[in-house]
């Protein structure tokens, strides 16, 4: 992502409009930005629809510590919330090592960096 980017839409998060009505994409890309603004690491889109059912994308996002990966996921809650999309389910609060968000189409993973290289999704759903 290019910090140019992620600067006008730090500066205007208040002007971007519903993602309600937005495409699987388009939410993904936005939550993938939520994440970068709070210092995730090593954050990746990953389109998934051709390897499973459960969903069109996850967004894969790495956090320094248990503190900063529940500031990341409360983050996305949040400024995803403020634009009209709730998730339908969270799991992890209780877990200092993942935390997941369930967009439907879309899958918020946010892992410490010892269970992101575990579960390894970025390999297991590779494009």
């Amino acid at each position: 992502m290019e910090n140019k980017e992620m600067n006008v839409i730090g500066e205007n998060w208040e002007n971007l409009p519903a993602l309600d009505n937005e495409n699987a994409k388009e939410l993904a890309e936005t939550i993938a930005l939520v994440l970068d603004s709070k210092k995730g690491r090593d954050i990746k889109v990953l389109h998934v629809e051709d390897k499973t059912v459960i969903a069109e994308y996850f967004v894969v996002c790495t956090g320094n510590s248990s503190t900063q990966i529940k500031a990341l996921a409360d983050e996305v809650e949040y400024q995803i919330g403020r634009r009209g999309v709730q998730p339908y389910g969270v799991e992890g609060r209780d877990n200092n090592t993942w935390l997941l968000l369930d967009y439907s189409n879309v899958i918020v993973h946010i892992f410490s960096r010892e269970a992101r290289e575990f579960y390894n999704l970025d390999k297991l759903y590779a494009d």
